[in-house]
């Protein structure tokens, strides 16, 4: 395995981080929002959005007036950051709180995807992750939305995991101290659905149930 790049080692705690697509991709996976992180114009900009994974690259969607694809489709280096959040580590101290969490950090730059198919699959992927099973379900595509959308894909070629585990590491003079320590379980999970007025009268499908 070749070494990480530099830019890619955590400056603290660098055994946490991993670079294999065994770790990298399940988070990928998992996580439904990506924040990408640019330069234009001497100024710095970090846009929150939807992403999916398919093989070693991420594609996002927009729309081809957005300011935010415009800029960062013309190859400008983006870092991508995603954090799932497992549970809160409580310590007996304040300063030994901490977080169990998986993350990951790719570095790429953006290529716009032109070919028909290409895009048509990239929504078809997305669609799905958002809300499983879908695509099918829903009203086809039309040509003129396709249009409307921009498609970026961007390599997982300079991509780093770092995750955290386990319960709190106190201090050995603390671990004595009659003080709770332990974890707090996060849960993000999916509710039930909810319909509109529209919908009302109309059977919840089999894959929103």
């Amino acid at each position: 395995m070749q070494p990480a790049p530099s830019h890619l080692v955590p400056s603290r705690l660098a055994k946490r981080a991993r670079y294999d697509a065994e770790t990298i991709h399940p988070i990928l996976d998992e996580a439904l929002f990506c924040t990408i992180s640019f330069c234009s114009e001497n100024r710095p900009f970090s846009i929150p959005t939807s992403f999916v994974r398919h093989e070693d690259k991420i594609y996002i969607h927009g729309s081809v007036g957005s300011h935010f694809i415009r800029e960062i489709e013309k190859g400008v280096p983006v870092c991508i950051t995603v954090m799932l959040m497992d549970s809160l580590v409580v310590a007996k101290s304040a300063f030994s709180h901490s977080v169990n969490y998986r993350s990951v950090i790719i570095i790429s730059n953006a290529e716009k995807v032109e070919d028909r198919e290409l895009k048509t699959a990239s929504f078809e992927w997305l669609t799905n992750k958002i809300v499983p099973d879908s695509w099918d379900y829903l009203r086809p595509i039309k040509e003129s939305e396709i249009r409307k959308t921009a498609v970026l894909a961007f390599s997982l070629e300079e991509a780093s995991a770092k995750t955290r585990s386990g319960m709190p590491k106190d201090e050995p003079e603390d671990q004595i101290l009659p003080i709770w320590s332990g974890l707090i379980p996060l849960n993000n999970s999916r509710m039930p659905a909810i319909a509109d007025e529209s919908s009302e009268n109309i059977p919840l499908p089999k894959h929103l149930r």
